[in-house]
């Protein structure tokens, strides 16, 4: 077990070597040694996100992404990595935002809003923004400062430029009328000893995060933003004296760190008008009568696309609208990627259930599809395959799917359709039902079937969320199944594949160039077999008089494929590879009779079911699951 109490002492000296209190001189000393230490909000951000690294994604060297993104760099950032995914662009463009603002571009006097869907992961993303601030280094302040402000702005102006010279570094921001009050009444203007100390971050106190929830409409009260004056002292101090201040607002308290906006444009514009001064001129109003104070802080907002659209068709609203970098932050379009995503949500659950080989993979093929936009070109599951990055090649053609062209159909694609949450709650209750602690494919396409027909939709939106489950992903799953069993039952799968591959290709080259084919193994000369070519292609429909197109398609498309430093395989071209799929699977309906509800089988068919399960269970079913699925697959696949 580890010393708890080592564990504590040493944590105990590094918050102590963290905290620092003294005063002014002793604080520009420090900066003179190390001008790093001064910084602003977003270049504070920005150094956390990038400090914990950044992988720049070769797309050339990675065929899937390449097909994907195509030439685009791509970059994917460690302070992200775990906890998002499908969801590179956006992330991509909040980084870009930081990096900008850091750099004292206008972004830094600018509101960074997330639109998206409902369960999109905008809140996330803001909470791993203010997770990463808390657990960050603590910052100098002036000690006793409501706005735990930057000690820099001790100096006064006319000594400016000679300070910023000599510690090489950018002054910028003004007293609070606080310090300034206390700077001339307490301290006699001698700045230098004034007391600085170090000051953390946190969400619960209040402490450099401020957080704004939507505000009751009918009492907008914008002391929540800037702080209100405290009445009781009105008696002691005049209304214009800097004491009277209570400088507790969201803009008080985010200064030098976050403000977060919940659901920002739920609030009356008026209320946003804080907003105004904050970017464009880093000030907010004084509560009561007092001047402008200096804010220097992230200000994050999100919202629905609903609330964003109608809050920019108020031609109003210019001058806010003017001061928003709008990033959106769409659903996972990428099936691998929205697996992932349920995966990181279970393994923070407490079920414990196994869960079979493609349960999960079921339930985002679903969610994925009532996200894409329909196509004229491919179905919506051949598009949810394009997406996913498959090489996806037309039937009878060498030409591929651009993804680049179905991505122009729809540009919003990914703003509308079916939430993770949605797909979590249907795993949730299914694994909660479970009298077996198993789940499989079958019984979790039952549960999403009965909560889309709970869902309070319109009729034609949910007899298309019906199809997707009872027609598309039921017809794929069975494709997936019978390959899976098969692969199960013939050992060899893949050298059976290849194989049948190598052979198909060596005949239909010789076919289509009219010359003879020399046996590998004996060394004879042979004619194309066209008996064998015509085995495979009546598999996917290939009639009599297409065969010939067909295997010119073939063979161009392997040369093509060679030429461009691809790797040919039995999964190289789609159509092929279906065929040869189907052809094995064909040996596979002998299985009918095996996997039964019959309690008597021979001896030679007990083998071979049981070497089946075996083989099934190495791949990731349990007794349970395996025993259901078999039994489904004897009732739903292999029927003449």
């Amino acid at each position: 077990m580890a010393d708890f109490l080592d564990l504590i002492k040493k944590d105990r000296e590094v918050r102590k070597q963290d905290n620092f209190e003294g005063t002014f001189l002793d604080y520009i000393q420090m900066v003179g040694r190390s001008s790093s230490i001064p910084k602003l909000a977003h270049q504070r951000m920005y150094d956390i996100i990038i400090n914990q690294g950044v992988e720049t994604i070769n797309t050339e060297e990675e065929p899937k992404l390449r097909r994907i993104y195509g030439n685009e760099v791509m970059k994917r950032y460690n302070f992200f990595k775990n906890d998002f995914f499908g969801i590179d662009k956006s992330l991509m463009k909040i980084v870009r935002y930081f990096h900008a603002a850091a750099m004292n571009g206008e972004e830094s006097r600018q509101v960074l809003y997330l639109v998206g869907p409902v369960g999109a992961g905008k809140s996330s993303i803001m909470e791993s923004l203010k997770r990463a601030l808390e657990m960050s280094s603590p910052v100098y302040a002036i000690k006793g400062c409501p706005m735990r402000e930057e000690p820099l702005h001790l100096v006064p102006k006319h000594l400016r430029k000679q300070f910023e010279d000599e510690l090489k570094v950018k002054i910028e921001g003004d007293l609070c009328p606080v310090c300034r009050y206390r700077l001339k009444n307490e301290y006699n203007g001698e700045f230098e000893k004034f007391p600085v100390e170090t000051v953390n971050f946190s969400i619960r106190s209040r402490k450099g995060i401020g957080v704004v929830p939507p505000v009751d409409p009918n009492n907008q009260d914008t002391s929540v933003l800037i702080g209100s004056v405290d009445i009781s002292k009105m008696d002691l101090y005049p209304e214009d004296d800097p004491r009277v201040l209570s400088l507790n607002g969201a803009f008080n308290v985010g200064n030098r760190g976050i403000v977060e906006f919940i659901e920002v444009f739920k609030n009356e514009v008026e209320y946003l008008h804080t907003m105004i001064t904050a970017t464009q001129e880093k000030n907010i109003p004084s509560p009561g009568k007092g001047s402008m104070i200096y804010f220097d802080g992230i200000i994050l907002a999100h919202s629905n696309e609903a609330e964003w659209n109608k809050f920019k068709a108020d031609h109003t609203n210019e001058a806010i609208l003017d001061r928003i970098v709008k990033i959106e932050v769409p659903y996972c379009l990428q099936l691998d990627e929205e697996i992932k995503i349920y995966e990181k949500m279970l393994k923070n659950s407490k079920f414990d259930v196994h869960i079979a080989p493609h349960t999960i993979k079921i339930a985002a093929m679903f969610s994925i599809l009532t996200r894409l936009a329909p196509s004229s070109k491919i179905s919506p599951l051949t598009k949810l395959k394009i997406y996913n990055g498959e090489d996806i090649v037309e039937n009878g053609s060498t030409k591929r799917v651009d993804i680049m062209e179905l991505k122009e159909e729809s540009a919003a694609e990914g703003m509308k359709g079916i939430s993770t949450r949605f797909i979590m709650k249907a795993l949730d209750v299914t694994m909660a039902e479970s009298d077996h602690k198993c789940i499989n494919p079958v019984i979790v396409l039952e549960t999403l079937i009965n909560s889309v027909k709970d869902l309070d939709i319109n009729d034609e939106e949910k007899n298309q969320y019906l199809n997707f489950l009872q027609d598309t992903i039921k017809k794929e799953y069975h494709t997936i199944l019978e390959e899976e069993v098969s692969k199960a039952f013939i050992h060899g799968y893949r050298d059976q594949a290849e194989d049948l591959f190598n052979n198909y290709l060596d005949h239909a080259e010789a076919y289509v160039n009219k010359i003879k084919i020399k046996d590998r193994n004996t060394g004879e000369e042979l004619e194309p077999d066209e008996k064998f070519l015509r085995s495979i292609e009546e598999q996917i429909g290939i009639a009599q008089t297409a065969a010939k197109g067909f295997r010119q398609d073939v063979t161009s498309y392997m040369f093509y494929t060679v030429r461009n430093g691809g790797k040919v395989d039995y999964s190289s071209y789609q159509p092929l590879k279906e065929a040869i799929d189907k052809k094995l699977t064909a040996s596979v309906k002998e299985l009918s009779r095996v996997i039964t509800h019959s309690k008597v089988r021979d001896k030679e068919q007990n083998e071979k079911y049981n070497a089946m399960v075996e083989e099934m269970k190495n791949n990731g079913y349990c007794d349970h699951c395996c025993n259901v699925i078999l039994k489904y697959a004897a009732n739903n696949l292999w029927k003449d």
